[in-house]
């Protein structure tokens, strides 16, 4: 009988006279009896708090092995997979999987089929990390159990499909998003969790520098105008957005934001989810939010020139935007919102700064350790060879599941635009004019960040390299 399986229990120790149990405070009387029947032993049981029981309860059931049975029947209805009951291994090992994932902070799961077996996966601080192996013949039944638990179409497997599950592993609160697209061998499957109930971090979190701190907190204090901040899928873009808002939320302002996902929700902000299949785009949206009266407008995404002339309006008629959009660095976003058929003269007026990020892992502090970086090292990073360096790097330890690495965090480039860029920007000038005006004015690149980092022992060459082109 495993009654850490079965009854979500603990056992602390077990003899051949009595078990003893670890239950939350509230746990069932009727559940102890049950146990005591069907074990034939006497049952102890020790009560610790609810919260300090959930986190147990989770680290246990994550250490504990993942049965995967052989199943040569697809599961054909969705009754099936619903009413099955709980000892269902299906069942079992998709939770067994959500629950590994929360405990090592992963922020995606991929399921990927391939002719002889499936592959899951974790991503963690960026890096895809092999974790379990199902049978082919077990693949379709996961999937089919994801798609009922996402409210999805189980008989459709020729079209991707997207949904959303809602979970509470312990006292974690996860909203996970799903997507499934159709391969040659089955259905992808890519879940990215979100956990709702994890604090937001701060501007002093995120890893600006002193700096950089100090250039976006004023670019925050503009009453009107637009503030953008650009990077790649995965950069943490939302996170810098999230610590703007809570440094800029006041009860006095009307804050309204656009987003797709509202991935955190922040108490006195109204949030939006866009919803493409009853018309609420990131257009129309953001239309309805100027009729609300709004100080401060947060727009998730600029995807198309539509969403951009109206964030360009909302900046000019006196309201404060911020939004995201997609390029490899600050200044290329000027040229990229011109091609999109903005009008250069609307742009120079509205853009008041422009922040540009990446994610590096951070050195794991357990087996940091320090050496000499190598002659192509500093060749690379564009650093004095003349000068003496210590660089760190992490030797691979049980904390970091041998990777060296442990966390993440971001490096920057903020760009304040005064009027002078701003002219330059309404003139359509050059985008290396706007650059090298932008260098007089102290203006400082991802790159040098990065190397920053690498000195104070933060992150690696092989990281920042790994993410910014030079």
């Amino acid at each position: 009988m495993d009654i850490l399986k079965e009854y979500k229990l603990i056992v602390e120790e077990e003899n051949e006279h009595y078990i003893k149990l670890i239950v939350p405070n509230n746990y069932n009387p009727f559940v102890i009896e049950e146990i005591r029947f069907k074990a034939g032993k006497n049952v102890l049981i020790k009560k610790i708090p609810q919260e300090e029981f959930s986190k147990l309860l989770q680290e246990k059931l994550s250490e504990s092995e993942i049965l995967i049975e052989e199943s040569s029947e697809e599961v054909k209805t969705a009754q099936d997979i619903l009413t099955t009951e709980d000892e269902s291994p299906i069942i079992n090992l998709v939770n067994s999987v959500l629950i590994k994932a929360s405990t090592l902070k992963a922020s995606d799961i991929h399921f990927e089929p391939y002719e002889d077996v499936a592959l899951v996966k974790l991503r963690m601080d960026g890096i895809l990390h092999e974790y379990l192996k199902i049978p082919v013949s077990t693949y379709n039944s996961v999937v089919t159990r994801i798609k009922v638990m996402a409210n999805l179409n189980i008989a459709e497997r020729r079209v991707p499909q997207d949904g959303r599950i809602g979970v509470k592993i312990g006292g974690k609160d996860l909203d996970v998003r799903v997507s499934i697209l159709p391969t040659v061998f089955g259905e992808r499957v890519v879940l990215r969790l979100l956990d709702k109930s994890g604090f937001l971090l701060t501007l002093e979190d995120i890893g600006l520098s002193e700096e950089n701190l100090e250039k976006l907190r004023r670019l925050l204090k503009k009453p009107y105008g637009m503030v953008m901040v650009t990077g790649p899928t995965g950069a943490g873009k939302s996170t810098t957005l999230y610590a703007s808002l809570l440094y800029i939320k006041d009860p006095r302002k009307n804050i309204i934001t656009i987003e797709d996902p509202v991935e955190y929700q922040i108490k006195g902000i109204n949030q939006i989810q866009v919803n493409p299949k009853v018309g609420l785009t990131f257009a129309n949206g953001l239309r309805s939010i100027l009729r609300q009266d709004p100080d401060i407008i947060l727009v998730g995404e600029i995807r198309d020139t539509e969403t951009a002339d109206i964030a360009i309006h909302a900046a000019l008629t006196g309201h404060f935007v911020l939004t995201t959009l997609h390029t490899n660095d600050a200044i290329s976003s000027i040229a990229r919102l011109i091609d999109m058929g903005i009008e250069p003269f609307l742009l120079g007026s509205s853009l008041e700064g422009l922040v540009a990020q990446r994610l590096v892992r951070k050195i794991c502090e357990n087996c940091k350790t320090p050496y000499t970086p190598t002659d192509a090292e500093i060749l690379e990073l564009k650093l004095n060879p003349n000068e003496n360096y210590t660089f760190y790097k992490g030797v691979g330890c049980e904390n970091c599941l041998g990777t060296g690495y442990k966390g993440r965090i971001a490096i920057f480039e903020v760009l304040e635009i005064d009027q002078e860029l701003k002219t330059m920007i309404s003139k359509n000038e050059n985008q290396f004019e706007i650059y090298k005006k932008a260098r007089e004015k102290g203006f400082k690149t991802m790159f040098e960040d990065g190397i920053v980092k690498i000195l104070k022992g933060i992150t690696t060459p092989q990281e920042v390299l790994a993410v910014i082109k030079q």
